[in-house]
């Protein structure tokens, strides 16, 4: 089902939305100044062509133990650079096409989770794209290790 849905995703705009973050993944490339952001570009344009069976995921909740608050205010930081370069254009980039995509029934699953996308594209720095088990499990052992 996963495959059948990242195909109509791709059909029905993810390749323009995609497209997009690799736009993004070569501007953070060549303004040196943005190099930092290249990482969580990429981890986006996996997640923007294959959303159905990965999850971006925070890095504090896949490794809990590497928590840093001079790396979560760096992070803070580039992710201000990073909303007013190219957060804004490709969150609305990824709302016109789930607008688009939810017009038509079939569409309906592959718009929200433009959506979805939407939001992380906003604040993209620190997250990483994994499958949707790790993710899963990452949560579960986070929360295991709250409550005991």
């Amino acid at each position: 089902m996963r495959t059948v849905l990242n195909i109509l995703n791709f059909v029905l705009g993810g390749f323009l939305t995609t497209l997009g973050w690799l736009i993004a993944t070569l501007f953070s490339i060549v303004l040196i100044i943005t190099l930092p952001l290249t990482r969580s570009c990429w981890e986006i344009t996996k997640l923007s062509l294959l959303p159905y069976g990965n999850e971006a995921v925070h890095i504090d909740e896949l490794e809990p133990g590497a928590k840093s608050s001079v790396m979560n205010a760096g992070g803070t930081l580039l992710n201000i650079i990073w909303l007013v370069l190219f957060g804004w254009w490709l969150c609305l980039t990824h709302i016109m096409a789930g607008i688009a995509q939810c017009v038509t029934i079939i569409g309906i699953p592959v718009g929200i989770a433009n959506f979805k996308i939407a939001a992380i594209a906003l604040w993209p720095v620190g997250r990483r794209v994994v499958p949707v088990e790790v993710a899963r499990a990452a949560r579960e052992a986070n929360a295991r290790r709250r409550f005991q």
